[in-house]
Order: structure tokens, then C-alpha cells, then sequence
């Protein structure tokens, strides 16, 4: 029986334990720790400290045969693939430059990575010079994300939403990508504001990842158990109200 544990600050990454399932059968183990909400603001020794306490509880609690941090934030960051159990999502810039006809793509991604140099690196060594790339601060559509007005309050998501990638009409952009797990949530309102622009998501090159890292321990059914640090409660009825139904225990 194969073993995954996945995890974020939030409930963001929820979003990539779908296009897992639909890869491999397998039991995963997905951790909301809500104490470090949100990874976006952090700096990079602050994630560094985060995410290897995370990793060890993961470890200690589970023994999972893979860990996957199910952040763009700390993957860029901080680099957690030198674990050789460790998978992280990085924005897919390689498959956006492919795409885009206009020659501009979009990173839309959290704060810390928007400003750090590492993004900076990474774009140059996946994307030819001649695609220009801009890079905009997604992080109070993550909020959207976690308070559940993404749900309940569409409109003031459609206008905040409009306002904060405004640069996506300036720049002539036609590609843009998920690069914060808490952004599919909002695919179906990205999609109504900007319906010229393809909005890529990583989650499926992350599960053929763990598809080809598991390849030979398939388990014979999904299984799937939700663990929080913070509130569990509270996370409960947020994932209750985007129909996943699983008890969450508090870790």
C-alpha cells in the first residue's frame, strides 16, 4: 500500500489530491497547518524552519513514502526536493511558453515569491528570453480561498479579482499560471473575468510525479484522511462547504 502525505498552510492544496486520485490509488494523508498560515508572507529562513518541522511530524506520525509540499511558495523557496521522498510544485512555464501566441505569460503566485530572486532564476532557466514573463502578488486571492467568499460572495470575488490582474489585460497576456495551490478554487470566476487567457494548473504534472514515483505500490483503494494544526473544527466546515465531507483531526 502506497503512502502520501500532502500538505499546505491551508486548504489550498485540497485542489491536488483530485488529479493524485485520478493518477494512482492510493492513501493520503493531507495536513492543513493552519498555525503557519500563510506561507506567502513568510520569509525564506521562516519557511525553512516550517517546513522541516512539518516534514518531521509528517515522518513521525505516518511514515509516508512520499511527502508532497503542495506550495509553490516553499518549493521556489527553499528548494525541499533535495529530500529524496520530497515532491514540491513549481509554476509550469515551460507549457505556458508553448501555448501563449501573444509572447507574454503570467506567474501569478504569492508575495515572497513574487519579490525573491529564486523566481527570478527559475523563469530564465525554463523560459526563453524572447517569451517575456510578469510576475503579479496573488496572495489576497488566497484569502478569498481560505474565507470561503469564494463560495458565498462571487461578486466581490469577480471585482477583487479584476482589480488585482489588471496587468493580465495591460500586458496583452494569454497564458497564465496557478502558481498558488488556493488558485484553482477560482478557476471558474478567472475564466468569467478573463476568458481570452488559459490559466494553467501544476497539480497535473505533480501527480504524474507521484504516479511514476509509486509506480510499484498501487493500494487497492483511495483512502483519504485530513489532519489540521489550529482550528480543526473550523477547517472542517470550510471543506464541508465545497463538498468534502472527511472528519478533520486535529495534529
Amino acid at each position: 500500500m502506497a503512502r502520501i502525505a500532502v500538505f499546505d498552510s491551508g486548504l489550498g492544496s485540497i485542489s491536488i489530491i483530485k488529479p493524485i486520485q485520478k493518477k494512482i490509488r492510493t492513501e493520503i494523508v493531507y495536513f492543513a497547518d493552519q498555525d503557519s498560515f500563510p506561507y506567502g508572507t513568510k520569509s525564506a529562513r521562516e519557511l525553512k524552519k516550517v517546513i522541516r518541522s512539518t516534514v518531521r511530524k509528517l515522518e513521525e506520525n505516518f511514515s509516508p513514502d512520499l511527502i508532497v509540499v503542495a506550495s509553490n511558495t516553499p518549493s521556489l523557496l527553499i528548494d525541499p526536493e533535495r529530500h529524496s521522498k520530497i515532491i514540491g510544485v513549481y509554476p509550469p512555464l515551460k507549457d505556458a511558453a508553448k501555448k501563449t501566441a501573444t509572447g507574454t505569460i503570467a506567474v501569478l503566485a504569492t508575495r515572497s515569491v513574487v519579490k525573491s530572486r529564486k523566481l527570478q532564476d527559475y523563469i530564465r532557466c525554463q523560459v526563453h528570453k524572447k517569451i517575456k514573463v510578469i510576475t503579479i502578488d496573488v496572495s489576497p486571492l488566497v484569502d478569498l480561498v481560505e474565507s470561503g467568499k469564494f463560495i458565498s460572495e462571487k461578486e466581490f470575488c469577480r471585482k477583487r479579482i479584476s482589480a488585482i490582474l489588471q496587468p493580465i489585460q495591460e500586458r496583452k497576456v494569454d497564458v497564465a499560471t496557478l502558481s498558488s495551490t488556493h488558485l484553482p478554487f477560482l478557476l471558474p470566476i478567472l475564466k468569467e473575468v478573463f476568458p481570452n487567457v488559459t490559466f494553467l494548473d501544476p497539480a497535473d504534472s505533480v501527480a504524474d510525479r507521484v504516479a511514476i514515483f509509486l509506480k510499484n505500490k498501487k493500494s487497492k483503494r483511495h483512502k483519504l484522511e485530513i489532519f489540521a494544526s489550529g482550528n480543526a473544527k473550523d477547517l472542517q466546515r470550510k471543506l464541508q462547504k465545497i463538498g468534502i465531507r472527511n472528519k478533520v483531526l486535529q495534529l
